[in-house]
């Protein structure tokens, strides 16, 4: 698994956990473990420009994906896209959900791999379905790891 990881956002981040989540989100959803993603961490001011730009919404938001392939065939390898992550952002979610800002971190990007994998959640049904799916990858790759 390639994933090209770019801190910008002046904060600490669990850089070596991010690889082997997205490693990990990668095998679960029976991808080939060669696909590359691109993971980059924003302040709040890059994150609302890119917000404004791609959404039309104004201020800073926690994650965007930007998918780009999808394998035509199983085990194709390709570049599956792009996620962006503004710390500050997941730091104040993270206050608000009694947790972590590292398992916040971690949600925020499982939720991004499984927008670039088409997952989304407009409406209540798919909303179910891609959070249930995002809270059992994370679960299961902690299971897994020493943090």
């Amino acid at each position: 698994m390639t994933v090209e990881l770019v801190n910008r956002s002046g904060a600490l981040v669990p850089e070596t956990q991010m690889h082997t989540l997205i490693d990990f989100g990668i095998k679960y959803m029976e991808l080939n473990p060669e696909c590359e993603i691109s993971l980059t961490f924003v302040d709040p001011q890059e994150m609302e420009e890119l917000h404004i730009k791609w959404m039309d919404e104004t201020g800073p938001t926690d994650v965007l994906s930007f998918p780009m392939d999808l394998p035509e065939s199983k085990g194709e390898v390709v570049t599956l896209g792009d996620i962006v992550i503004a710390p500050a952002v997941a730091a104040q979610q993270a206050q608000s959900a009694g947790h972590s800002v590292e398992e916040e971190i971690y949600i925020l990007a499982t939720h991004g791999l499984l927008h670039i994998l088409g997952y989304d959640h407009a409406d209540p049904d798919e909303e179910k379905v891609m959070f249930a799916l995002q809270e059992k990858i994370v679960k299961e790759w902690s299971l897994t790891v020493t943090k």
